[in-house]
């Protein structure tokens, strides 16, 4: 048996091509480590490089590690100034939905320091993991894609200069990658199979925190006392989206008040894409999204913008047309 090499590979470049050409087994073996080192260190690289470092398959069994290249956490300080967030705008081919007009409208107007768009920006019915409904006539990928392409790149347009984008990514939206890792995990790292390789602008992550004490997050604990469960046990305010309730639940104890927020949809909740697999049954959601003041680095009581009718929305007391 041929003795193990005794050079250490120093660089991080080489150690992931030797585990991206041979994996973490035969690298150990090679230098004459234990897995679990390489595993740690493999671990290690991966945060520091928000990308996750995929070994060659050795099975016809589907990978067990998505290849999803997303930063786990993004940091963002605001001490004062004003923060948008919109959550499931679930993208269809066809025209704005009012929220849409009004976020847009609202990005231009009140000039925030960052917009994030909290999750499931995208639908992908045709690649879901449940059993199809509607499938005729759900639109396909590439119309998806490219009709969201349309929609940010008009939000990207309102912005003002410096303004940070942010897109958190939801359960809707990891289809894309997921579906990519089950079935074609070959092409993993080359350009276009990542979805944010089609929003080169937005910046992609799974929550962001403000000032280390707002997290952002597509979904956190789910049912009806889901915004009041996510502040008391995470300890920190909260924004969250996925059930589209929209509400604001103010928890205070000796600690101080935070908020546990959802912003509620950007889509529409009567939209085609909903139809079919909530069986058109009555549904507790609001279409709007959520707006958020700093004052010196501290969160005032946030405020939503809830679509009113067809071509209004409310905020502040006020009905505002879009």
């Amino acid at each position: 048996m041929d003795a193990p090499e005794r050079r250490a590979v120093t660089t991080d470049a080489e150690f992931i091509k030797f585990l991206e050409t041979i994996g973490p087994s035969a690298y150990a073996k090679k230098f004459g480590l234990a897995v679990r080192t390489v595993h740690k260190r493999r671990t290690k690289l991966e945060k520091k490089y928000c990308r996750q470092i995929t070994c060659p398959q050795t099975s016809n069994k589907p990978p067990t590690r998505r290849n999803i290249q997303h930063a786990p956490r993004l940091h963002c300080d605001v001490e004062n100034g004003v923060v948008l967030v919109g959550s499931d705008a679930h993208i269809w081919p066809g025209p704005l939905t009012t929220a849409m007009r009004a976020f847009i409208a609202f990005a231009a107007e009140l000039k925030p320091r960052a917009i994030i768009l909290n999750g499931d920006v995208l639908d992908f019915p045709k690649i879901s993991r449940h059993p199809p409904i509607g499938w005729e006539s759900t639109p396909t990928v590439a119309d998806e894609i490219e009709a969201a392409q349309s929609v940010l790149r008009q939000i990207e347009e309102a912005a003002p200069d410096k303004c940070k984008l942010i897109w958190t990514l939801g359960n809707h939206d990891a289809r894309f990658e997921t579906r990519l890792a089950t079935v074609a995990p070959e092409y993993a790292r080359l350009h276009g199979f990542h979805l944010k390789d089609y929003f080169p602008e937005w910046s992609a992550c799974w929550s962001v925190w403000i000032n280390n004490s707002v997290v952002i997050k597509h979904r956190i604990k789910g049912g009806v006392h889901a915004t009041h469960n996510n502040t008391v046990q995470s300890g920190k305010h909260t924004v969250t989206g996925h059930l589209h309730s929209q509400k604001v639940t103010p928890w205070t104890d000796y600690n101080g008040t935070r908020y546990g927020v959802d912003t509620g949809c950007l889509a529409e909740p009567g939209a085609q894409a909903f139809v079919d697999y909530t069986e058109d049954s009555p549904l507790n959601w609001r279409s709007g999204f959520g707006v958020f003041t700093f004052n010196d680095g501290e969160l005032l009581p946030p405020e939503l913008v809830t679509v009113w009718s067809p071509n209004h929305v409310v905020f502040r007391g006020q009905i505002k047309k879009v």
